[in-house]
């Protein structure tokens, strides 16, 4: 299984999301932190990354937009998501892979993984 990121300000959501994704087998690291996501990755070998669209008055699709500007991180995908209407295409626009609507059920959201990171493999 994957090595993923999530980066959201809410704990709840990061902690549930987290206790759903390891069940799956994945490792995960939550982190509230939006500048260290780069830091985040390097450090912890992150395969996928699951990035708020609004994370403490930071806009995630910005930080979307460095890491993929960034060689050292580009090639890891980004699954972006929000309870904001309409800014799926914002998201993808600024390079994730794919956007999921909150709130979203998590099989939808396991689905979603298991197809970014069978992508991702077949692909390398």
């Amino acid at each position: 299984m994957a090595k993923i990121l999530i980066v959201d300000d809410d704990q709840t959501i990061g902690f549930m999301l987290k206790d759903i994704l390891e069940f799956s087998g994945h490792e995960i690291t939550v982190s509230q932190e939006p500048r260290k996501t780069k830091e985040n990755i390097l450090k912890n070998d992150i395969e996928l990354i699951l990035l708020d669209k609004l994370i403490s008055g930071v806009d995630g699709t910005d930080v979307c937009m460095e890491l993929k500007k960034d060689e050292s991180v580009s090639q890891v995908p980004i699954l972006m998501m929000s309870a904001l209407h309409n800014v799926g295409e914002d998201c993808k626009a600024a390079g994730a892979v794919d956007f999921l609507s909150k709130p979203f059920d998590m099989e939808t959201l396991t689905n979603k993984i298991d197809s970014i990171l069978q992508e991702k493999e077949s692909n390398s």
